[in-house]
């Protein structure tokens, strides 16, 4: 052995192995997207050295534990939020850094060209981004192609509108199905994204930091006086105000229902009839219609009080996120909405949709429109405790307590007196 050769190997097995630093992922997803978020992690940490994400689950108190983690200097790096406590997370002072602030800190350049209906939630009043859009949804139409065979509809037309759907629902029931239509989120899906659907406002903006609700619209109580008269002739069936109405689609109960399109793949596995997916039919006598669905969902918050080495690791890693190859791979994998149009055309063009077609469904929902400015969604405060009190109000019409009106009427009071005991709204 060489003197040269001789001294390398001293200095080798005398230096510590060099450690990559730990990058901690607090997230709340399980099941299909908690094993792709695995995987995205071990491929960008395959790709490098220095750096090593870890997710860790931690299910639905992954905010108040990093929170209460991030005050002793402990806690994650990134913290998945979902969208509607972002002003709740916001308003912890020094909790977390913004995202554009990050990436352009440590040099780190990203194709920020996402979907506008995606970034709106997770991006400040300049259009900077706060947090990495990560898992996002919108509700669509599931049916059960079976049913539809058995009643001898075609699926096309007669789920293209709201009116046209009367006439469906009753050819499922007389064809033996027990529940027509039946729906899980109702605020979000009923109200919310109905509204976004016809560009009628959910909401008003007062002024740079108010907005006072609005949903009591025309549209809006036709909709639910129309629900309500489903209900009575077995039509529609109110299942919960979460996602238990899928359990009734998926046991073969109910033909049609509306939830997230990030169901899509648990719906087939636990469907023993084939799961079709179209889009959310619209009244076509809203010239407006359809405008675009929103996006529900989580971003991924970069926690303050972190080292600068970790930041950079932190930005290098949500590059990785965003590269069109691995979006596409995100899309396909979870369900959810690609942050760009590009990494849709990418998958497109790889043939993913001939056998997937539902997926597209949801991101052309989102993407082939614009958003208008009553479209775009809102960032509300206190927008699950606004969520809770519509499915009351909802719950008292199924209930044949309240018309329509009444309740909506109720609502939106309700809401907007929440909003201005909170500070948001002028007294």
């Amino acid at each position: 052995m060489t003197r040269a050769l001789l001294l390398a190997v001293v200095l080798a097995s005398a230096a510590p192995a060099a450690r990559s630093a730990e990058i901690r992922l607090w997230h709340a997803m399980a099941g299909t997207q908690g094993i792709a978020l695995e995987a995205l992690a071990a491929r960008f940490n395959a790709s490098q050295a220095a750096y090593r994400v870890v997710p860790v689950y931690k299910g639905g108190l992954v905010l108040p534990a990093a929170l209460a983690e991030q005050r002793k200097g402990s806690g994650p790096h990134l913290v998945q939020v979902d969208d509607a406590r972002t002003t709740e997370l916001m308003a912890q002072p020094g909790s977390v850094r913004p995202l554009w602030e990050v990436m352009a800190a440590a040099r780190q350049p990203i194709d920020l060209r996402f979907a506008p209906a995606l970034a709106a939630q997770f991006s400040d009043a300049h259009g900077r981004l706060l947090a990495l859009p990560l898992s996002a949804s919108t509700p669509v139409l599931y049916y059960n192609g079976d049913a539809f065979r058995r009643a001898r509809l075609d699926p096309a037309p007669s789920l293209r509108t709201w009116y046209e759907m009367a006439n469906t629902l009753g050819a499922l029931i007389e064809a033996g199905a027990a529940c027509g239509f039946t729906t899980s989120w109702p605020s979000w899906v009923l109200l919310e994204n109905m509204s976004a659907w016809h560009n009628e406002p959910f909401a008003h903006e007062e002024g740079v930091a108010d907005a006072r609700l609005s949903f009591n619209s025309q549209l809006m109580v036709r909709w639910v006086a129309m629900l309500a008269s489903w209900q009575k002739s077995g039509y529609f069936t109110y299942a919960g105000r979460e996602d238990e109405a899928e359990s009734r689609f998926a046991a073969g109960e109910c033909a049609v229902l509306t939830s997230s399109s990030a169901s899509y793949g648990g719906l087939q596995k636990r469907s023993p009839f084939g799961v079709a997916v179209a889009p959310l039919p619209y009244y076509d006598d809203f010239s407006a219609a359809p405008q675009n669905t929103l996006v529900r969902g989580a971003g991924l918050w970069v926690v303050a009080g972190r080292a600068q080495k970790d930041y950079t690791g932190i930005a290098r890693f949500i590059a990785f996120l965003t590269r069109t190859d691995v979006q596409a791979e995100w899309h396909q994998k979870t369900g959810y909405i690609p942050l760009t149009r590009i990494a849709y055309e990418v998958t497109r063009a790889q043939g993913f949709y001939l056998k997937h077609r539902g997926h597209e469904v949801a991101v052309r929902q989102v993407l082939v429109k614009a958003p208008t400015k009553i479209s775009g969604g809102m960032r509300l405060d206190e927008l699950p405790r606004i969520r809770t009190i519509i499915d009351e109000e909802l719950e008292s019409v199924w209930g044949g307590r309240k018309t329509a009106l009444d309740s909506l009427n109720s609502a939106v009071a309700r809401g907007n007196a929440l909003l201005r005991t909170s500070g948001k709204l002028p007294q």
